[in-house]
């Protein structure tokens, strides 16, 4: 019997007793909301808490002089783009879009997509959601992994990145061609004249957190909507008969192998990128995938479909290709090794409990947290409307000389 065949007759045990698959999909609907939100609820504070802390670095480090230090390869170089792409939090689309703006002003390439798989994978807002859900296991495998993934790219560019495809990707760069989230990768308001402690308390300062705080928040409200919906319904109505068959059980190398070279297929085809990523990663965790699987699963929001088109148009079609490969097989790469490290080491989680998948809201640290950080971003949000914000938000998606010239 085939594969998709058992799958197939799988789903239909499951919905016996319904009279379609449509009935089945609404008597969960109720399920599938309330997981999404109870998840949402349990990483509310540390997703702001994450958002504010991207918000204060990116206000006092200006994307020009990042440009000027990552203009060679080597080790300094490439040290200095992950630093500086970990500090500074974007979504998929905003890294990229980033990444290409620092290439055109002088970054070499390598660097440039090491600072943009930085600024998705190694971010605070990330770590504290990955805690939240599923525990520091996670949280150490994401950020050892992301190390391990730059040191492969770096290894990976440095031996196949040949000069003829970097002269390519520089000549489509400048033509300049608009992806998503332009006005992200020109803007630059960063506070940088001054003593720092006298910068740290200016009213200028407070904008400029203000404004990346909530440009941040702007760029990736609709991936973390669709990880939380797309997570719900997946652990409502999806059978576990399916994922028994996806996912290879027990111990040793060729499950680890197979869940590592899975996560990033799933996730190219999920279309959530950077934190939204989380959620759904809770919820493969929960339903069998490996643990070297469901870190680069998380990795995986670089090679969504829509981010490589925009890499065809930002570097052309061959560099597009080139990096799809190179990224994901050191996705690949790097969940597996980090996930053969932690199950050496006795690290992996034994239990497959997510605890939000199971919880309710109620009157708890976790809410009281929520409240707290509302009422910050609501202090953040007066400050965003009275200094111009919505129209800077305006701007994110204009062409790069438009955004640039605006701001």
């Amino acid at each position: 019997m085939g594969f998709p065949l058992e799958i197939a007759q799988s789903c239909e045990r499951c919905l016996h007793g319904y009279p379609d698959r449509v009935s089945f999909v609404l008597s969960h609907v109720g399920d599938a909301l309330r997981m999404s939100f109870d998840m949402f609820w349990e990483v509310l504070w540390p997703l702001a808490l994450g958002f504010l802390l991207s918000a204060c670095v990116e206000t006092f480090v200006s994307k020009q002089a990042i440009s000027r230090l990552l203009g060679r390869d080597g080790v300094r170089s490439a040290s200095l783009a992950t630093l500086f792409g970990a500090a500074s939090s974007s979504c998929s689309y905003a890294a990229v879009a980033i990444a290409r703006s620092l290439f055109r002003k002088g970054a070499s390439l390598p660097n440039a997509i090491i600072f943009e798989f930085a600024s998705t994978n190694l971010v605070f807002e990330l770590g504290l959601a990955l805690l939240i859900l599923l525990g520091w296991q996670f949280v150490a495998a994401e950020f050892a992994g992301g190390l391990v993934m730059v040191v492969l790219l770096a290894l990976v560019f440095r031996v196949t990145l040949s000069p003829r495809l970097i002269d390519e990707a520089r000549v489509q760069a400048d033509r300049g061609i608009p992806g998503k989230m332009e006005g992200h990768g020109v803007m630059d308001m960063s506070v940088t004249e001054g003593p720092l402690l006298r910068r740290v308390v200016s009213p200028q300062a407070l904008t400029s957190v203000s404004h990346y705080f909530f440009m941040n928040v702007y760029g990736l409200w609709w991936d973390l909507l669709l990880g939380f919906l797309i997570a719900g319904a997946i652990a409502a109505w999806v059978p576990a008969a399916v994922w028994s068959h996806l996912f290879a059980g027990g111990g040793g190398f060729g499950p680890a192998l197979s869940s590592a070279l899975i996560g990033p297929l799933v996730a190219l085809l999920s279309y959530v990128c950077s934190v939204g990523n989380v959620p759904l990663a809770a919820v493969l965790w929960r339903n069998g995938i490996g643990f070297g699987g469901a870190i680069a699963f998380i990795f995986g929001d670089l090679i969504i479909l829509p981010i490589l088109n925009i890499y065809r148009k930002y570097y052309g079609g061959r560099v597009a290709i080139y990096l799809a490969v190179v990224s994901y097989l050191t996705m690949a790469a790097a969940g597996l090794i980090v996930g053969s490290i932690f199950s050496g080491l006795g690290w992996v989680p034994g239990s497959r409990a997510v605890a939000a998948l199971n919880s309710a809201v109620t009157w708890d640290a976790t809410t009281y947290l929520n409240i707290a950080m509302l009422a910050l971003i609501a202090l953040l949000l007066v400050r965003f409307l009275r200094t111009g914000g919505v129209g800077m938000l305006r701007m994110m998606d204009m062409p790069p000389e438009r955004a640039a010239h605006a701001a």
